[in-house]
């Protein structure tokens, strides 16, 4: 399909000589778990060039209203779909062909041979290939992730953008350091004598082949629809797995982006393009689980809502398909103590407050002491913790025309609603309403529902209450007997819930000891006395794990070597020698 031409052998292309050193710096920072970063995540003309923003964004709005005439090569059943909005107003109109999954599948497996055949080191090359043709298309994402997500820009830039092609580089890395284990061919050896006594070693030639699992399917999400996607989609290229990628209805164009991009490079590298496609749907389709059902699915890749999530679990076990998900959870923090009031309410005001806590690691359960917490400015009660973090999110998101770029829009209807009934939760709660959630006007977008965060304050004993996740910007104040208890709370809540998340303020190491514990036991990563310009809802590619896979919030990590290891299998051919 597509231009495809001779296949190189194992491990020979001209991309591999390219990216060596590329591919092995990113290996070395991996074992490191030091900082590494090939992507800069400053939008400044002076990184990405005079005049990138503008043909980015031009780039993007050559896509409104037309057809997605880039992959109309793709199988198709000749019909169109496409009905995206934009969180802050606009209607996209883009149209993307709807997939002919039969034929869409057969293609797929008709291109995985000569893809498992080029070998680790070619597969990793061409990915890396993808992901730097991606980070050239780096302002036209970031259009087309704020239109479709409601992020504000610069984090649709930087989260869309070069964040998530790091971690799509570190899947890449890791794919290949875990396949680069296996030797391509070894002779064996085993002592041994005749019947004379003379040595006469037994010796086998063994030859060791990597090969796919088969056919992968990504599930994105509305809100993150490159970040969350990208880590299983070059996991399982790369381990030599073509890959349907099925967006969000309502979060197409990203993903519609980053699949073109890959086909092109597929294609001009020699390899069948049928190895990505995209698979579009209507929203309500319900897509996902028919593709999910397929016999030839054997890897999916999902984040999104537990229900659906769930459901994968089970029915990709009892299929024999690994399945790989992040789900909703409850993310903590626990307040104990601290000797920096201000970087604490700063460190979280900003946590609460990016993206409207849209996101899969943003705090929503703040445990603290009822008898209240010992700062350097005083002995804080409850309610005056309350009242001074309310105020720091005031100060934050006051200025409209300010906050909005750091609290974008709203991304569907379920959000809103929450951010809205702050009243009734507190009153069903039985608690209050420390801070409303302002409703935010946009300078820009009229059309736009923006949303600064809410603080209700509630008793512990409400777990019916705050167990359940309220996505958005909803965070509870749990007033407990004492730090003990909020980090029994914490533990329990999380082990049963599950969180991506949780972060401790103290002075004292007894209660730091003792919330590792709990966050070992719970099986979330801990952020300890966050008070500069590191949050707790956000992680570093080729350092920070995101997620554990240890709580019922995720059942994998990007990027492990659980992620990567077993999307391939190994196949031994041997003989005497």
């Amino acid at each position: 399909m597509g231009g495809m031409t001779t296949a190189t052998t194992p491990d020979t292309h001209p991309l591999v000589e390219k990216h060596a050193a590329d591919l092995d710096a990113a290996a070395a920072a991996l074992a490191a778990r030091s900082y590494f970063s090939r992507y800069p995540e400053s939008p400044s003309p002076r990184v990405y060039g005079e005049g990138a923003a503008e043909q980015g964004k031009a780039a993007y709005e050559a896509h409104l209203g037309k057809p997605f005439a880039a992959l109309a090569d793709q199988p198709t059943d000749g019909t169109a779909v496409g009905d995206e909005v934009s969180p802050y107003g606009p209607v996209l109109g883009v149209t993307y062909p709807h997939l002919d999954v039969d034929a869409a599948v057969a293609a797929a497996e008709a291109a995985m041979p000569t893809w498992r055949d080029a070998g680790a080191r070619v597969r990793a090359a061409v990915c890396l290939e993808v992901v730097d043709a991606i980070n050239k298309r780096s302002f036209e994402m970031a259009n087309a992730v704020m239109h479709t997500s409601g992020q504000p820009f610069v984090m649709s830039f930087q989260a869309a953008g070069p964040h998530a092609q790091d971690r799509a580089l570190e899947a890449i890395v890791a794919g290949l350091v875990e396949q680069e284990r296996v030797p391509a061919s070894v002779v064996w050896e085993k002592p041994g004598k005749d019947r004379q006594g003379n040595p006469a070693p037994l010796r086998m030639q063994k030859d060791y082949r990597v090969v796919p699992r088969g056919l992968a399917l990504v599930i994105g999400c509305n809100t993150f629809p490159t970040w969350n996607s990208y880590p299983g989609l070059f996991a399982s290229l790369v381990t030599g797995n073509p890959v349907i990628v099925k967006p969000h209805p309502r979060a197409v164009l990203p993903l519609a982006i980053s699949v073109d991009a890959a086909r092109t490079v597929l294609r001009e590298a020699g390899f069948d393009p049928a190895l990505v496609q995209l698979a579009a749907e209507g929203d309500g389709e319900g897509l996902a689980k028919t593709l999910a059902e397929r016999d030839e699915v054997t890897i999916i890749d999902y984040t999104g809502g537990p229900g659906f999530g769930g459901w994968l679990e089970e029915n990709g076990a009892a299929r024999g398909q690994l399945v790989y998900t992040e789900k909703a959870g409850v993310n903590t923090v626990v307040v104990d103590s601290t000797d920096n009031l201000r970087g604490v309410l700063g460190n979280l005001a900003f946590s609460l407050s990016l993206y409207s806590g849209q996101m899969c690691t943003t705090p929503q359960n703040v445990y603290v002491p009822r008898d209240g917490v010992d700062t350097d400015e005083g002995h804080l009660s409850f309610e005056e913790f309350g009242q001074r973090l309310g105020a720091a999110i005031g100060k934050l998101t006051g200025d409209d025309a300010k906050a909005v770029e750091l609290l974008g829009a709203t991304v569907n209807e379920g959000v809103r609603t929450n951010a809205a009934s702050l009243g009734d939760l507190a009153q069903e709660a039985g608690g209050t309403v420390v801070l409303d959630s302002r409703e935010v006007s946009h300078p820009a977008y009229p059309d736009a529902v923006v949303r600064a965060p809410g603080l209700v304050a509630i008793d512990a004993s409400r777990e019916d209450v705050y167990t359940r996740e309220c996505f958005g910007p909803v965070t509870f104040l749990i007033g407990t007997a004492s730090t003990e208890q909020s980090l029994a709370q914490f533990r329990d809540t999380v082990r049963e819930h599950g969180a991506m998340t949780a972060a401790v303020y103290s002075t004292s190491e007894d209660v730091l000891d003792a919330a590792r514990e709990a966050a070992a036991d719970a099986g979330v990563a801990l952020s300890e006395n966050l008070t500069g310009q590191v949050f707790v809802n956000q992680t570093a590619a080729f350092s920070d794990y995101h997620g554990t896979g240890a709580n019922p919030a995720a059942n994998a990590a990007y990027v492990d070597a659980a992620f990567v290891a077993n999307r391939f299998r190994v196949v031994t051919a041997r003989r005497h020698v």
